[in-house]
């Protein structure tokens, strides 16, 4: 399932109706760690690697990963492939990818880490926090047409495995080394 939301009450409780108690989570964006904490509560037995690149987030989740063994704090940016690399080693596999990433700026380079990310990772699970992409969502129209492309797992499936198209590269993600 890939769930797009924006208000950030919906997207705790999809988190809370999504995440089991040994899950592996991938958060990208944890900021302060305010959802990283219901995260880590609602997987108590499982694994948490959360990712921010922001000043502000290293203080605060040094705290919080103080008190919740279960959760890891990566200081990186999504963006670089390097930093999905640090993550590919440290799991073996991802039940949720959890991204928020500024939840209504950019859609375009959320929506690129996203496809990265989970094409990579391959969650059972996403949820994305985005008004943007969300605006998008409710603004389109469907037409009836004889192609249908549906993915029924947190990643496009139709994307297979083929990698990341040459003209995403941009952000430095991809690699066939992983």
């Amino acid at each position: 399932m890939i769930k797009i939301v924006y208000d950030i009450r919906i997207y705790r409780e999809t988190l809370e109706n999504i995440i089991k108690k040994d899950d592996v989570v991938v958060e990208l964006g944890c900021h302060m760690g305010n959802s990283t904490k219901i995260i880590s509560q609602l997987s108590a037995e499982g694994k948490i690697i959360t990712i921010d690149n922001s000043p502000e987030s290293s203080e605060a989740m040094k705290s919080l990963t103080k008190n919740c063994p279960n959760i890891e704090f990566i200081n990186g940016d999504v963006r670089l492939h390097e930093t999905l690399e640090t993550v590919i080693k440290k799991i073996k596999n991802c039940d949720v990818l959890s991204i928020d990433l500024g939840g209504g700026y950019y859609p375009d380079t959320t929506f690129k880490v996203f496809f990265i990310w989970s094409s990579t990772l391959k969650p059972r699970d996403t949820i994305i926090r985005n008004r943007g992409l969300l605006d998008f969502i409710h603004s389109s129209s469907v037409v009836k047409v004889n192609e249908v492309i549906i993915s029924q797992h947190g990643w496009l499936e139709s994307c297979g495995d083929g990698g990341v198209p040459p003209r995403l590269k941009e952000l430095k993600l991809w690699s066939s080394k992983l």
